[in-house]
């Protein structure tokens, strides 16, 4: 569009937005466009520029394609006279923006329309576009709770809204969305692997492999993965159940059952490890919590844990797998010998408060931070009117510049002021319960073998991951030295230095301890 077009003609610009990555996959840009050209057509406009917002933030600041937006619409200043999007909920994310931006597309000599929406500049038009405003943003508020009733509410029916799982289809021809019938091509499969796996003769890896090798594939072609494959067994809906595990809620399902409850039952106990299989014990197996974990130090082979027979009852040991005799020792007196290394790793509790002190320190600098930048913007809006001002008495007392020049240089300082008060109004730090994370991290400082003892098996598993992320070492009844997270030292190591843990302020000369705190201090910083 060039200034040399019919001068009589209407133009518009298209605005679609959408509000993550994942909603560009499905068809609500195409929508959103063809949407709006129709409505420009039977308006009579034509169309200028299309701009289309990708999965950007709904954050102004973040915003692209509405920066170009406006920045066409100043820079064609009375040539555009209408942005047209698909609903006013497209066009901004609460109230707040919406008046912002309408009143700068205002100034500029353009109105908003909405292809699907009555909204014009007429009093009743306004009227219907505030009402619309506020009701996108109570709209947004309450549709995770309208999402959420329905869903329950479908589930206490014993139907599935969710999307089918893997050998399961939506039924088509009922008159409930949410009814699942078998998959004719994948539900033999899925059952195929569950009994086959029942038996307790195959590991998951070989049952994985025979029913990929009958056909077995995901909707989208792929083979399943060794995850995807362990949820499968582990999901009640093949058995005909409806689990919601976020409510805590388990209903008896209007679908067809792909296995029996019995063959399912004895999945789970292969599953869980209640039930011991013909093949090699899984890794996690709850009799067994340091199995893969702890490492031979004289071969570097993760050890594995089995239990023997004796004459009258059965013994429970761990040994290194590649038999190099490295470790062969009972299970309760490595698991005592872990429990000992641990409780070395108990840091004093001046420690435990230097580390406290440091995170809130790194946590009030975060707080601080998103207050300077309110400043900022603050400053940075004032020094922006402070220019419109000085460009008005040039223009006005001075007659230094022409009436085109200052209407160009006005609009531009007038998009950055609106941009700019936008920003400030997106700035928002998140609330966290720091004094409750650091509650917990100060009861495993002072106290991680009993931490481990309390915790279950996936829980001993995590805990063993954090404090010593490249696992542990073991021979002739010790365990190496090994590499600690951030947050411990052993004892020793604390006992022989003999300094003052007390918060630092200002800027001190390094001191003993200093590295320390600063290392913490950096390191949180990354986290927070």
């Amino acid at each position: 569009m060039t200034r040399e077009n019919d001068q009589a003609m209407k133009w518009a610009v298209i605005y679609c937005r959408v509000s993550t990555k994942e909603q560009t996959k499905n068809l609500s840009l195409d929508t959103q466009q063809k949407t709006c050209t129709e409505y420009c057509r039977r308006e009579g406009y034509g169309i200028a520029q299309v701009f289309v917002e990708e999965g950007e933030s709904a954050k102004t600041a973040d915003r692209t394609e509405l920066k170009k937006l406006l920045s066409y619409c100043r820079e064609n200043k009375g040539l555009v006279q209408a942005v047209v999007v698909h609903n006013i909920s497209r066009f901004a994310r609460d109230r707040y923006d919406h008046m912002m931006l309408r009143v700068r597309l205002q100034h500029l000599g353009v109105t908003l329309r909405s292809a699907t929406e009555a909204i014009d500049d007429s009093t009743n038009g306004k009227l219907m576009e505030g009402i619309l405003s506020a009701c996108a943003q109570f709209d947004n508020d309450t549709r995770s709770d309208r999402t959420r009733d329905g869903m329950k509410a479908a589930l206490e029916a014993g139907r599935w809204p969710f999307r089918p799982p893997l050998g399961y289809l939506r039924d088509a021809t009922a008159e409930v969305r949410s009814s699942l019938i078998p998959d004719s091509e994948r539900a033999s499969l899925v059952k195929m692997a569950f009994e086959t796996y029942a038996t307790g003769q195959y590991s998951k890896r070989h049952v994985l492999e025979l029913v990929t090798a009958q056909g077995l594939r995901m909707p989208n072609g792929k083979p399943l993965s060794k995850q995807t494959f362990d949820k499968l067994l582990k999901n009640e809906i093949y058995a005909g159940w409806v689990v919601n595990k976020k409510w805590a809620a388990r209903w008896k399902g209007n679908h067809t059952p792909l296995v029996s409850e019995q063959t399912f039952a004895q999945v789970q106990a292969l599953v869980s490890g209640r039930r011991n299989a013909l093949t090699a014990h899984v890794r996690n197996n709850p009799d067994f919590p340091l199995r893969g974990f702890v490492k031979c130090a004289k071969c570097g082979t993760p050890i594995t844990g089995s239990w023997s027979s004796g004459r009258s009852k059965k013994y429970a040991y761990y040994r290194c797998q590649n038999h190099c005799k490295g470790v062969s020792i009972r299970k309760g007196e490595l698991e005592r010998l872990f429990v000992q290394y641990l409780e070395r790793m108990k840091v004093r509790r001046e420690y435990a408060s230097l580390f406290r002190a440091v995170v809130l320190d790194v946590w009030e600098e975060k707080k601080k931070s998103a207050k300077d930048q309110v400043k900022d913007l603050g400053r940075r809006i004032a020094k922006l009117e402070a220019r419109r001002n000085r460009l008005e008495d040039v223009f006005l007392f001075e007659r230094s510049i022409d009436e085109d020049t200052y209407r160009r240089q006005h609009d531009r300082i007038q998009q950055d002021i609106v941009l700019a008060e936008m920003e400030c109004h997106d700035t928002k730090l998140e609330e966290l319960d720091v004094q409750g994370l650091l509650d917990y991290a100060e009861h495993i400082l002072l106290a991680p073998e009993r931490q481990w003892l309390d915790c279950s098996l996936d829980q001993r598993q995590r805990l063993q991951k954090v404090l010593f992320p490249d696992g542990v070492t073991f021979a002739d009844g010790e365990f190496g030295t090994a590499e600690t997270c951030l947050l411990f030292r052993l004892l020793p190591q604390l006992e022989d230095k003999d300094y003052d843990l007390v918060r630092l302020k200002g800027l001190e000369p390094p001191t003993p301890g200093s590295e320390d705190r600063c290392s913490i201090q950096l390191s949180y910083r990354r986290i927070l």
